[in-house]
């Protein structure tokens, strides 16, 4: 615990000191938690016939409650975000956006306080163009009014889309509204959709400029409620991670959209999968699922501690996909503890066939790029299961289920830790997820 709170403070005070180049407004420097609505409840406006379930004042309090109440604060959860349609049609006569007077009849600073009050933060949803891609008033000709109206309202997190933008402008527009947003004095986490619309047009994002103005931003498309979705999300991540892997760091984050786990697209297999690889991606935990109806399985997913350690760990480097054969890959990301030039790892073996049973691999943790010569603590984050300390030499063999997914977390030793361990690594009976032998 010790290494893991030195590392924290160093890079604490690195990002200080303007070492780690990000958004100057020292926030998001582990990947933000939360709840989002979009992908779940879209743009359900519709509270007379739906009243359970469109996106209104009643809809936030609920999730805030639930929030609280049921776990997901305590291992980290702290953001509940409003997304598209949740304004009037048109701004007031003094131009200012309004809240649907209707499904947020208390106005926005009403429901912030009301999340503040349980220990949350409140997050809110824009766009940089003529309107929302819902088509609700957008901020543009209205950057300085509207970053003042968020900071009134007490928000937290600002969301800025790009639908009804020229992408050829957000190189502009995008660092100016985070300069209004910082200027209100108010520190608000700054999430941009600026490089993915960027992408859609051909032009070569800036990312220099896009790390030095935002906390975290999308290069892909919207997550839809599907595998479908989720593997062309994690297929993108690894045919471009050379380009994508190193702007992500305390501060500025890559986004792959939200998490689906929960809902109606994903098994129980394929939702430990999102979960894993975007812990390996150092991506946002932004759930988007009805938690009054989630199953407990899918809940102990999301609630995962130890996934989650991984996901927010404070050196902030984002995992690779280090290997992809016949439909095996394999996926590493370098954590705390650092011991002397040895890191942690975390490693997920990924499974993408679907022949309907389970794929045996088997590796040394030499192979995996573990070198450390006092070895490695290996535990199963899902199973739950400590493998004790294994030398490099160790070979490891996981069975990995269709669709699914093994992650492993692989705690670098001190120096003294091998001496003491037994010369042979004694196989746990209670679980055949996991073998070892020596090689």
């Amino acid at each position: 615990m010790a290494s893991w709170k030195s590392c924290f403070w160093t890079v604490f005070v690195l990002c200080l000191l303007g070492k780690i180049s990000g958004l100057d407004n020292g926030l998001a420097l582990t990947p933000p938690m939360g709840w989002l609505a979009w992908e779940r409840f879209r743009c359900n406006t519709d509270c007379k016939n739906d009243p359970d379930n469109c996106i209104s004042d009643r809809l936030f309090r609920t999730m805030t409650d639930i929030l609280v109440n049921e776990g997901y604060a305590a291992v980290g959860y702290e953001y509940i975000n409003v997304d598209d349609c949740w304004p009037e049609r048109e701004r007031d006569a003094r131009g200012r956006l309004v809240p649907d007077r209707e499904r947020f009849p208390y106005g926005m600073k009403s429901l912030s306080d009301y999340v503040h009050s349980k220990g949350l933060k409140f997050g809110i949803y824009e766009d940089y163009g003529n309107f929302t891609c819902a088509g609700y008033p957008g901020v543009v000709g209205h950057l300085a009014g509207d970053a003042a109206t968020f900071a009134a309202w007490d928000v937290d997190y600002v969301k800025l889309d790009g639908c009804y933008a020229l992408p050829a402008d957000m190189d502009h527009g995008y660092p100016a509204f985070g300069r209004e947003l910082n200027l209100t004095g108010r520190q608000m986490v700054y999430s941009c959709s600026w490089p993915v619309y960027q992408i859609y047009a051909g032009i070569q994002p800036n990312f220099t400029s896009i790390i030095e103005h935002c906390n975290l931003w999308r290069n892909f498309d919207d997550i839809q409620d599907s595998w479908a979705s989720v593997e062309s999300i994690i297929d993108y991540y690894g045919n471009h991670q050379d380009v994508i892997v190193p702007n992500a760091g305390p501060g500025h984050w890559n986004d792959p959209d939200m998490l689906i786990i929960g809902n109606f697209g994903l098994s129980y297999e394929q939702s430990k999968t999102q979960f894993a690889i975007w812990a390996i991606l150092a991506a946002p935990l932004l759930m988007s699922v009805d938690l009054r109806t989630i199953r407990p399985e899918y809940k102990a997913i999301l609630q995962n501690r130890k996934i989650i350690e991984v996901d927010q760990d404070p050196l902030g480097i984002q995992g690779r996909r280090i290997y992809k054969h016949r439909g095996i890959e394999i996926w590493s990301r370098p954590i705390v503890p650092i011991q002397g030039q040895h890191y942690s790892y975390a490693v997920a073996f990924l499974n993408r066939r679907t022949d309907g049973t389970p794929s045996d691999v088997a590796v040394t943790l030499r192979e995996l790029g573990l070198n450390n010569p006092a070895g490695y603590r290996l535990e199963d984050l899902y199973e739950d299961v400590d493998y004790g300390v294994l030398s490099p030499q160790t070979k490891i063999k996981v069975k990995v289920n269709p669709s699914g997914v093994v992650i492993l977390r692989a705690d670098a030793q001190p120096s003294f830790a091998y001496n003491a361990i037994p010369s042979r690594t004694t196989y746990s009976p209670l679980n055949d997820i996991f073998r070892l032998t020596k090689k």
